[in-house]
């Protein structure tokens, strides 16, 4: 999408920019989505380059989009790089000033775009925005990853305006007003360029999940702003790649988790001993459940982020150190425990 955007409060000859928007989907084995959605993608998205970079798919997808859409850009990975790591080289082989990064599996609506890039441009400060997202196969209800926008409480645990845990709320419109957020989900996420390099690109060591509420930590210790828009809608079938019930996908939520605190949060000692014993309560559940796999999931874990703690990637946060001020991501987090308001409390809805 080309956009000719005026700043505001500019002199006499006014200066106009002309911002180039590209939508990068990240692909592996989805030849079933591209199928699908590609089409509704291309014709609710004009004047607008769509970008498909493949991780190694083994499923048909780069034949298939060759022979059906040869005007859509491929970038070709020998290996599957993961949702982070995948993304994080992509971006840095393609010239734009607003990147999308849009998971195979979301089905876009009319106009889709526009809210969010107009709101981008208008806005100096805020380098993120994300849509509303939905359940395909519940239209009128909000989808499990970002809803109407991500929060993380004050131990670090994520949930969304619409969506605590695994309990999505139905939409009735009751969180159509634009707000500022913490995190904005990686199905849909619109970011300037810029500000992305600045906050230090994704994290590939994050492999999948939890990597874009990293990048969005960093961004608010940076002083960004991040932002759902509700004007803009679409729809996410979730769970393309991981399934909820793969071990893999407990093991990754709780690793990244856990180094996302230690990169991100200034009392990450005193945050991370609580989160040790809460998590240690996870493992004693599934443990009376039976459910050894996961249980195993949360041991292993912890390990590899210890080992984590003794790596190259641990150097490389103290090098950004400076840069960033930590104290401000940490004024934006929610102020209480959203583990208590949900299982002690019952509370699953938050007033907004």
């Amino acid at each position: 999408m080309i956009k000719n955007y005026q700043p505001k409060n500019t002199a006499k000859n006014k200066i106009y920019f002309v911002l180039k928007t590209i939508v990068i989907i990240l692909n592996y084995n989805g030849k079933k989505y591209l199928e699908q959605f590609l089409p509704t993608l291309i014709a609710n998205t004009p004047n607008t380059e769509i970008i498909v970079t493949d991780n190694a798919s083994n499923d048909d997808s780069v034949l298939f989009l060759q022979q059906n859409f040869p005007s859509i850009r491929l970038l070709i990975f020998a290996k599957n790089f993961g949702f982070a790591e995948g993304y994080r080289l992509a971006l840095q082989e393609i010239e734009g000033d607003i990147f999308v990064l849009l998971n195979s599996d979301i089905e876009v609506t009319r106009d889709w775009l526009s809210p969010l890039v107009d709101f981008l441009v208008e806005n100096d400060k805020v380098a993120a925005v994300q849509p509303k997202i939905k359940s395909y196969h519940q239209k009128e209800y909000f989808e499990y990853a970002g809803a109407s926008g991500g929060f993380l409480d004050k131990y670090g645990y994520p949930f969304c305006r619409g969506r605590i845990f695994d309990f999505c709320e139905k939409d009735t419109q009751q969180y159509d007003n634009n707000l500022p957020i913490f995190w904005a989900t990686g199905a849909c996420l619109v970011i300037k360029k810029d500000a992305y390099f600045e906050a230090g690109e994704l994290d590939g060591y994050f492999f999948a999940h939890m990597e874009e509420i990293d990048l969005c930590w960093r961004l608010q210790n940076l002083g960004y702003e991040i932002y759902c828009i509700p004007a803009s809608e679409v729809y996410h079938v979730g769970g393309g790649t991981l399934n909820k019930t793969n071990p893999f996908k407990t093991y990754l939520n709780f690793r990244n988790n856990l180094v996302m605190i230690f990169k991100n949060h200034p009392h990450y000692f005193f945050i991370l001993l609580i989160r040790f014993f809460l998590d240690t309560l996870a493992w004693l559940v599934f443990i009376s459940k039976g459910q050894i796999k996961y249980a195993f999931s949360i041991t292993k874990a912890y390990f590899h982020f210890l080992l984590y703690l003794f790596s190259k990637n641990r150097k490389k946060i103290y090098s950004n150190k400076r840069k960033l001020d930590k104290s401000k991501g940490k004024n934006k987090l929610w102020k209480k425990s959203i583990v208590w308001e949900y299982f002690v409390r019952k509370i699953k809805k938050i007033d907004w």
